[in-house]
């Protein structure tokens, strides 16, 4: 009895888990960057410079409090905020890893969902939330059976 939960509950674990921490971002997609005006900023930096939390003297800074950035060549991108401390903590920087974009919207033979979101996550959104519920139901039926 108790294997068979155990049995149960890994294999949940193993099929809802990947897809509640996936996110993906593909060429053409955008990031938003929503903040208080004067309390942070955005930078754009390399991987050295997002480890030590420093950007080059030429990186302006973004610093409207709602950024949008394109993600237009695959690869890897590091942001990090400049305000002192903030990078530092680990709480303000991010990474990301752009993927290519598979096939041309132009040329795809039918027609895509229409996205509004900005990040062009809002699928992504909604399979987490699915995967969330299937992985509490099945932990509350692991413990009740």
């Amino acid at each position: 009895m108790a294997s068979c939960r155990i049995f149960m509950t890994i294999a949940i674990v193993a099929v809802f888990v990947p897809s509640i921490l996936a996110t993906e971002h593909v060429v053409g997609d955008k990031r938003v960057f929503k903040y208080t005006p004067g309390a942070h900023n955005v930078l754009s930096v390399n991987g050295t410079g997002f480890e030590e939390c420093k950007a080059a003297d030429d990186i302006v800074p973004l610093t409207t409090g709602n950024d949008v950035i394109t993600l237009s060549t695959p690869g890897k991108k590091w942001y990090i905020c400049s305000v002192p401390g903030h990078c530092e903590s680990g709480n303000q920087k991010l990474f990301i890893t752009v993927l290519p974009q598979l096939s041309s919207p132009a040329t795809s033979p039918f027609p895509g969902p229409t996205d509004t979101s900005p990040s062009g996550a809002a699928g992504n959104i909604a399979s987490t939330y699915y995967g969330l519920i299937a992985a509490i139901v099945g932990i509350y039926g692991t413990i009740m059976f």
